[in-house]
């Protein structure tokens, strides 16, 4: 394995002997060790300063500077110097076990994140609201993976607000929400829009109809999801401007939970198209105001895309207009 032959200056406080003192941090502590760890750890192994220079491809001077400073910032002895060879002192083996494990950690993650950007075998952290997740996303990753068939994915369902968090803490490359975010540091995409049905129950007054003004449901109690969720806020804008505040009977997590709720004559909903029609609820086309939801991809600013990712981005967008059902 071989090393980095960067020598990271850092602010310490030293002791008068030059040496990293008690009040250090353990962080500092840390980046001053890590460009050297592999460093001492060819010298372990070939004992012989030469020939570890020749291996690490760094000159024999630089790679004893090195190590003498690494003694000197530990405060500690790691070698026993006989000639042009060495050898490991108790503490260099102590040392140097702990060395061998963090290189092979290193070395793993490493791997790993390779492996994950690889154009043909890498993978995508894909987030997309619970509504998607029965029918469209899985076409969309179907399509997709004809063409590449090997590509990963990590999938994760929530609601918008939770997964714009997670692509701001770096757990996501890209997510399907709605609304679609405007915000300074996201990048965002209308796709598609989706419209909304008022959803009532089987043997409900409006049963019988095939469309209504959502005004007509002003008395109506309603069940929705819990604030915070897009689809919340959609139902309570499309409420305002039909002139009524819903009256919530329950909140949610889960669409088909509320279509539940429905059918079970608890309320109505306005909810986007089942995947499959269930029982004992009847969904009518609402035609004033234009009930929908725009459909969007969004991801983190400034944030270079891996090969498999920028790949599958490029597929979302192409599915414009094409992305979810009526």
């Amino acid at each position: 394995m071989h090393g980095i032959g960067i020598i990271v200056p850092m602010a310490h406080q030293y002791s008068s002997q030059g040496r990293l003192s008690p009040s250090g941090d353990t962080e500092d502590m840390a980046l001053l060790l890590a460009p050297r760890l592999a460093h001492f750890a060819a010298v372990a192994r070939t004992e012989h300063v030469t020939r570890a220079a020749q291996e690490l491809e760094v000159p024999q001077s630089t790679l004893s500077r090195a190590m003498v400073r690494l003694e000197r910032d530990l405060g500690v002895d790691l070698f026993a110097r006989h000639g042009r060879t060495v050898s490991l002192t108790p503490a260099g083996r102590t040392f140097l076990a702990s060395v061998e494990r963090a290189l092979a950690e290193v070395e793993r993650a490493a791997e790993e994140v390779r492996a994950d950007a690889d154009p043909a075998t890498g993978k995508v952290a894909f987030g997309f609201l619970h509504t998607m997740g029965a029918e469209t996303v899985p076409g969309l990753l179907h399509a997709f993976r004809a063409d590449h068939p090997r590509i990963r994915f990590s999938l994760v369902q929530n609601y918008g607000e939770a997964m714009l968090e997670r692509l701001r803490a770096g757990e996501l490359d890209l997510c399907l929400t709605s609304p679609v975010p405007d915000a300074p540091d996201l990048v965002a995409r209308r796709l598609d829009e989706q419209k909304l049905r008022l959803v009532v129950p089987a043997d409900h007054p409006l049963a019988s109809r095939r469309r209504v003004r959502l005004a007509e449901a002003a008395e109506e109690n309603f069940v929705t999801l819990e604030p915070g969720y897009g689809l919340r806020r959609i139902t309570d804008t499309l409420c305002h401007e039909a002139g009524f505040r819903p009256r919530i009977a329950f909140e949610g997590e889960e669409a088909e939970t509320l279509r539940g709720l429905v059918a079970a004559g608890l309320g109505v909903a306005l909810l986007p198209p089942p995947t499959v029609p269930r029982p004992g609820v009847v969904e009518l086309t609402v035609t004033a105001p234009r009930a929908a939801r725009e459909i969007g991809v969004a991801w983190l600013a400034d944030r270079p895309d891996t090969p498999p990712v920028a790949a599958f981005k490029r597929f979302l967008l192409s599915r414009r207009g094409n992305l979810v059902p009526g």
